[in-house]
């Protein structure tokens, strides 16, 4: 097909869509725990894209209803470890998307990672923190933790006094480990990364962090932010993630010229 008639036609082709994608995230660099990039695929041009969180039956049915071509989630269809049966939930998914013809891409680590749209920039960004040039500003494997500080440099004088503030902007109140007493200093080097990265902590606490924090909490990170000195915000799962998938759809169709739509299925966890 001509370029002519591709222009005619309007939005992107499926393939070249994979091709801009993997270019800005980067989904070579990472040893992940799924695929990354076209995970169901739809039909061959896309025009309507709705990015969210997850890949779930509901956002794939609000998707269908907006006459999307395309659907960009972190969260995919398959992970490893899965016993590959198409039954059940993984059923009604494929079903429904199959038979709208919709692609499914998805990114999981890379889309943590990416510095300027990723969930953990942009979460930063929302908070407010500003990373740390170069690689004082990550940690972790494959650099995917943020470091930085408060906007301006000045600290927050407690971790009581940053939860507050990550409550107030999220919309929901976080879980808050604090250090022991007698840890009274100011809250300057501010360690994050999104979603179920608590295994983080100790990379963070290493790294000189005063406070870390991401979606989840395991039982050994609240025995670890007492006895290091290092305190622990969990602010959820899902209310940490909602911002890379919208950023890295939204730039990729204000590039190409197509819709886009952010849906956000709420999810407590």
């Amino acid at each position: 097909m001509t370029a002519l008639n591709d222009a005619m036609l309007g939005g992107i082709s499926r393939i070249e869509l994979l091709k801009v994608f993997n270019c800005l995230l980067q989904p070579e660099r990472f040893k992940d725990y799924g695929p990354n990039g076209l995970q169901v695929e739809g039909r061959a041009r896309v025009q309507r894209v709705v990015s969210g969180v997850t890949a779930s039956l509901a956002l794939i049915e609000a998707a269908v209803a907006w006459r999307a071509d395309a659907i960009f989630v972190h969260h995919g269809l398959f992970w490893r470890g899965q016993e590959g049966c198409v039954t059940g939930w993984m059923k009604q998914r494929l079903a429904l998307l199959l038979a709208h013809d919709i692609n499914l891409y998805a990114y999981h680590l890379p889309l943590d990672a990416h510095p300027e749209l990723g969930n953990n920039a942009q979460l930063g960004r929302l908070l407010g923190l500003v990373p740390y040039e170069a690689q004082a500003g990550r940690f972790g494997e494959s650099g995917l933790g943020f470091m930085g500080c408060r906007l301006g440099g000045e600290a927050f004088d407690s971790a009581a006094n940053l939860a507050s503030h990550i409550s107030a902007v999220l919309g929901r109140q976080v879980v808050l480990i604090d250090r022991a007493v007698g840890h009274t200093a100011p809250i300057q080097n501010i360690a994050w990364c999104t979603g179920g990265a608590q295994s983080y902590f100790e990379a963070a606490i290493e790294a000189g962090a005063d406070v870390f924090i991401t979606g989840e909490i395991s039982e050994p990170q609240a025995h670890y932010a007492r006895e290091m000195g290092v305190a622990y915000i969990a602010c959820g799962h899902h209310a940490s993630e909602r911002y890379g998938a919208p950023a890295v759809a939204g730039h990729v169709a204000s590039q190409y010229g197509l819709l886009h739509q952010f849906i956000d299925i709420d999810n407590p966890a």
